[in-house]
């Protein structure tokens, strides 16, 4: 996702995988990482939820893509949305499996 290499609209645009880089969710912006995370308006009540969990920091989008704190509400704002479920599955962790995954850090 930090690369925009990611199966959102304009990135699928640009290596011509679909015919038009504007957001199929609110169909008025091209579909970024950043619109993705930060703008679109069909994601609001889950992004309100990704502010609530990480406070004024969860509107940093340097701070969602690269603090592995952020990394857990990150995925349950991607799981909530459902905007990758047919690319990538679910992108769920439980708290066990982040806690497992990330012990040597």
């Amino acid at each position: 996702m930090r690369t925009g290499h990611i199966a959102l609209a304009k990135h699928l645009y640009r290596i011509k995988k679909v015919n038009s880089p504007v957001c199929p969710g609110c169909r008025t912006h091209g579909e970024t990482v950043s619109h993705y995370l930060m703008h679109c308006r069909k994601y609001d009540t889950e992004r309100g939820a990704l502010r609530r969990d990480l406070g004024i920091r969860g509107s940093n989008i340097k701070f969602l893509l690269t603090d592995s704190k952020a990394f857990p509400a990150l995925f349950r704002y991607i799981a909530a949305t459902g905007r990758f479920a047919k690319s990538h599955g679910d992108l769920q962790f439980t708290s066990t499996e982040w806690k497992e995954q990330n012990e040597d850090e």
